[in-house]
């Protein structure tokens, strides 16, 4: 099931909705106690959702062996249409071998819930290393996402999908807007132009600054932060999302604002996933898209800007959204606010930036963030769920 709404046009034309009706439903329940189970991961699971709810159009199900070898090596599909990170599912080849090409399959969530089908249309294995090193840029395991690929099983499950019932986010359920509703929502606003603004970091004042810049230009902006699996050691989502509610509470125009979660999982593929999560967001209606410096990026896999510059790759019309692109931005202690270097008079020494790491050290040690790198309500929201103390 496909269908179309007025402003930007989904990624491929149509915005894809694999949600079973009601009828649907009830007929693969009926089926369920004699349909063979996949049980799926959290990565799975949230893939499954996107692709259910159109944030992965023109995705309509998982990945083909002729789809994923193209993005792998082309970051297009088989069709050309640009498409920049795999979207499969891996079993283990006992499992695989038990399953039939061409029937009904059960998936079931990590606590063993019947919550969609897959038209199983192929099976194949596929090349762990060549997908590393394309889609990573890396094949060194300690690369959180390498990790996760490493780890998988060795075959690929291929065919449509359904997910038999949309059920409200467990964490936020009033953040939960689907593409299909993001678009009715910003029509309402009024909103022609709308940029949108990706993060699985709590949000600081260099946050904040490239977001307000991009403000100035169009008619809304779209805080739409991952809240899928991420690594250990990321700040939770809960956490993030109530920062960000507290600065939407005190320093941002409500009326130009709107704030959602991105169930998707996070890959940590850098300039790839910049790609990825820009025609995400062109899926939800989003005409524009911030990237900013080392976009999706982890550790020193990755150059500052190469986020940036993938986008000069693709012609403007294959993506069909603008990029937004911002420099590293930071306190200028000369002129007394937020700069990059391309308004800043400043020299390095007079530069007020911190990295998410420095920040979670001087949390442990007891200590707020300075007011030029985060909004003090921001810092001690940090501190309190922490759990740390703080000094006064």
């Amino acid at each position: 099931m496909t269908y179309e709404l007025d402003g930007i046009l989904p990624h491929g034309g149509q915005l894809v909705n694999r949600i079973a009706t009601p009828e649907q439903k009830q007929t693969f329940l009926s089926k369920a106690d004699f349909l063979p189970r996949v049980q799926l991961n959290e990565r799975a699971v949230s893939d499954l959702e996107m692709i259910a709810i159109g944030g992965f159009s023109p995705l309509t199900g998982f990945m083909n062996q002729e789809d994923y070898n193209s993005v792998v090596t082309n970051m297009r599909l088989a069709n050309g249409l640009v498409w920049s990170i795999p979207i499969t599912l891996s079993v283990a080849e006992e499992v695989a071998d038990s399953l039939e090409e061409d029937s009904v399959i059960r998936l079931d969530n990590p606590a063993g819930d019947f919550i969609g089908v897959l038209h199983l249309t192929q099976k194949y294995h596929y090349d762990k290393t060549h997908e590393a090193i394309n889609v990573y840029r890396t094949n060194d395991a300690n690369h959180p996402g390498v990790q996760v690929l490493y780890n998988q099983p060795k075959v690929n499950l291929a065919g449509d999908v359904w997910l038999l019932q949309r059920d409200p986010h467990s964490q936020f359920p009033k953040y939960q807007i689907d593409p299909a509703d993001s678009r009715l929502l910003f029509q309402a606003k009024g909103w022609k132009t709308v940029v949108g603004f990706q993060t699985r970091n709590p949000i600081h004042r260099a946050h904040e600054y490239i977001q307000k810049c991009a403000l100035e230009i169009v008619d809304g902006l779209f805080l739409h932060p991952l809240v899928g699996a991420t690594k250990e050691d990321d700040i939770p989502a809960d956490i993030r999302m109530r920062c960000y509610e507290i600065l939407m509470e005190k320093y941002y125009p409500k009326d130009r604002v709107t704030l959602a979660i991105n169930p998707s999982a996070m890959r940590y593929a850098g300039p790839r996933e910049a790609i990825f999560h820009a025609l995400i967001r062109k899926n939800y209606g989003c005409t524009h898209f911030i990237v900013g410096r080392d976009h999706a990026g982890v550790g020193h896999y990755y150059g500052t800007y190469d986020a940036q510059y993938i986008f000069d790759e693709f012609e403007p019309g294959e993506l069909g959204i603008v990029p937004m692109m911002f420099e590293h931005a930071f306190y200028c202690m000369r002129t007394k606010q937020m700069a990059t270097s391309k308004t800043s008079p400043s020299t390095p020494e007079e530069r007020i930036h911190l990295s998410g790491t420095k920040v979670r050290e001087m949390l442990r040690r007891g200590e707020l963030p300075p007011p030029e790198f985060s909004r003090p309500e921001v810092a001690a929201e940090l501190a309190r769920a922490m759990l740390v103390p703080i000094e006064t």
